[in-house]
């Protein structure tokens, strides 16, 4: 047997080098600088999601409603995405970034308390600054595109009264459940840019506002025809430029995953533009204008879930499968709940929102493409997704009760007959969208 001998002097080398390296190996890692590249694209993002908004779903709702409620469309959406920002900085980002609560944060950052210039909160790499900013479209989005449920015959002072309501008891406490660290996060389930916090969450508050406010006057006995198709293929189009904000923004960095988020974001779009119509032709006849915008909204929804999770492919079938189910949604499925949905808000945003949440514990998967880790299981994460659809779901629809049936016994729901059949530009704003 050979005996290893170990010389004094290669002893006393090595705990000069281990000694001359303890220093080294017992500070702690420097944390990462804040990087110029990832905040201008943060920047950059945190505009593309406010250019959605206004002037991109304003117009592209305020083309689907009748020329004498235009402005009353464009005043909702504006007004709305005013005050929820405001409600962000005030309560909304602490309750939904701070803390460590399965259902809500905590008052640790209200009124943006201790947020400086050297801050960075959750992203390492941007200002805590422009991460709020962005956080916040986020947010005034969500409650902006309820409006198109119950457009044209709901009192403003109602609209922003529910707008603060359903902000704070269902979009802060699902933000914090899915973003912030919350129950939903801890349970495994993915949501890459807002499919349950944002359109879900929506979608269902508006099935429950157009059951509530009633629906309007001539409903199932007159064609609400869309005044201005023109503005509302603008507004999809500034929809489809601003999505790329949405998505490939919820990196958090100018890098890899935002590049995914970007290109599949376009080619689901473009999926589901394409599959709409061809049901549109296959049932009617031709397919048409509205139609093919609205494709384009509903593959945008399902794939904000997915975007930096699924590959090229998986993109592309989520579109295909979104396209015809949110026709189904704004067609079958609309007679079927019988709600006066004005602008399609649940058949676009809840059902899309719902086959993204749930494809996207599909091709996620490795083996199709998707970009999670070797031990991914479909079975398993499907089941954690449809647990956060169900949730999600149950969640708006009780909160969006309450919070209109408080404005309705505060302020009243809806306009009387007279105003809503004059239009909601001149009963309740005084103004005319068009002078003819």
């Amino acid at each position: 047997m050979r005996t290893l001998v170990v010389s004094p002097g290669r002893v006393g080398v090595a705990l000069l080098l281990l000694a001359a390296g303890a220093p080294a190996l017992a500070q702690a890692p420097a944390a990462p600088a804040i990087s110029a590249g990832d905040t201008a694209w943060m920047l950059t993002s945190t505009l593309l999601v406010i250019l959605m908004t206004i002037p991109g779903l304003a117009l592209f709702y305020g083309g689907l409603g009748r020329a004498k409620n235009m402005l009353s469309v464009l005043m909702q959406v504006f007004c709305v995405f005013s005050l929820v920002t405001l409600l962000w900085c005030l309560y909304g980002y602490s309750l939904a970034f701070s803390g460590e609560g399965r259902f809500i944060g905590n008052g640790a950052k209200l009124f943006l308390r201790g947020v400086g210039l050297e801050s960075v909160g959750a992203l390492a790499t941007i200002p805590e600054y422009v991460f709020i900013a962005f956080q916040g479209t986020f947010a005034a989005i969500a409650v902006a595109l309820v409006v198109g449920s119950f457009a044209e015959r709901m009192r403003f002072a109602a609209v922003l009264l529910f707008a603060l309501l359903w902000f704070t008891i269902s979009y802060v406490p699902l933000a914090h459940m899915v973003w912030g660290g919350g129950l939903l996060a801890r349970d495994g389930a993915l949501d890459f840019a807002g499919g349950t916090v944002v359109h879900i969450n929506a979608g269902v508050a508006g099935l429950v506002g157009a059951w509530l406010v009633g629906p309007r006057i001539g409903f199932g006995r007159e064609a609400f025809t869309p005044h201005s198709l023109t503005l509302t293929m603008v507004g999809a189009s500034l929809l489809w430029v601003g999505w790329f904000g949405f998505n490939a923004g919820s990196a958090g960095t100018a890098g890899p995953a935002a590049g995914l988020a970007f290109v599949n974001t376009v080619l689901a779009a473009a999926a589901a533009t394409l599959g709409w119509i061809a049901v549109e032709a296959l049932t009617k006849g031709k397919g048409s204008m509205l139609g093919a915008a609205s494709g384009a909204v509903g593959g945008l929804v399902a794939i904000t879930p997915a975007a930096g999770f699924v590959g090229p492919m998986g993109a592309i079938a989520i579109g295909a499968l979104a396209g015809p189910a949110c026709v189904w949604g704004v067609s079958g499925l609309k007679r079927l709940l019988g709600a006066d949905d004005a602008f399609d808000v649940f058949g676009v945003h809840g059902v899309g929102g719902i086959v993204g949440a749930l494809l996207t514990g599909v091709f996620a998967a490795p083996a199709l493409g998707g970009v999670q880790g070797p031990d991914f299981a479909i079975g398993q994460q499907l089941w954690v997704q449809t647990k956060s659809v169900l949730l999600t779901i149950a969640w708006s629809g009780v909160a969006a009760l309450l919070a209109f049936q408080v404005a309705r016994l505060l302020v009243g729901l809806r306009v009387d007959a007279d105003c809503e059949r004059q239009g909601l530009d001149i009963s309740s704003h005084g103004e005319r969208a068009y002078h003819h």
